[in-house]
């Protein structure tokens, strides 16, 4: 399995089942301990959404951290769902992204909803929607939501940023 992928699956389940967080393990790859960026674990189960939460830009001091961080948030904090139960553990499938340096633009056409996730902002307020999500398939929905999610008025001023992922999937 990926390296991604069981890193996040790893610190859940250690968080649910233990109640501690876990150090960073030996044997990852370089990009995982000598960078940062922001990522998003996304947690499903049968399926369907069970939890999804990450960080715009690096809060931690590499991507390893930063995944452990965003798993347990996602498995515990996202205020959609319930915390994660340990009786679930077994039928959750995880998948992380990790976020490129976002970009400002102009307009709906410099958007693409399968390539690029996109940020909106207005204020003090902002909302992400990561790339390639199933039942999302246009820029203008994927900046519908993603204002939706911020709370920010559509028809209001905001502005726009685009981002690519680099997503790892369990098999």
């Amino acid at each position: 399995m990926d390296p991604y992928v069981i890193l996040a699956k790893n610190a859940l389940e250690a968080y649910i089942r233990e109640g501690r967080i876990i150090d960073i393990p030996d044997g990852l790859p370089d990009e995982m301990i000598g960078f940062s960026a922001g990522t998003f674990v996304s947690i499903k189960k049968v399926g369907e959404l069970r939890g999804c939460i990450g960080t715009i830009s690096p809060t931690m001091p590499n991507i390893a951290l930063e995944i452990i961080h965003n798993a347990i948030s996602s498995g515990t904090q996202d205020p959609r769902f319930d915390k994660v139960d340990e009786s679930e553990l077994d039928s959750l499938t995880y998948s992380v992204d990790v976020l490129k340096e976002p970009e400002p633009v102009d307009s709906m056409e410099e958007l693409d909803a399968s390539r690029y996730g996109v940020i909106v902002r207005s204020g003090s307020r902002s909302g992400l929607l990561l790339p390639n999500l199933e039942g999302v398939d246009t820029p203008l929905e994927q900046i519908s939501i993603a204002l939706r999610k911020a709370g920010i008025d559509p028809k209001r001023d905001f502005s726009i940023e685009r981002f690519e992922v680099i997503r790892h999937n369990e098999p």
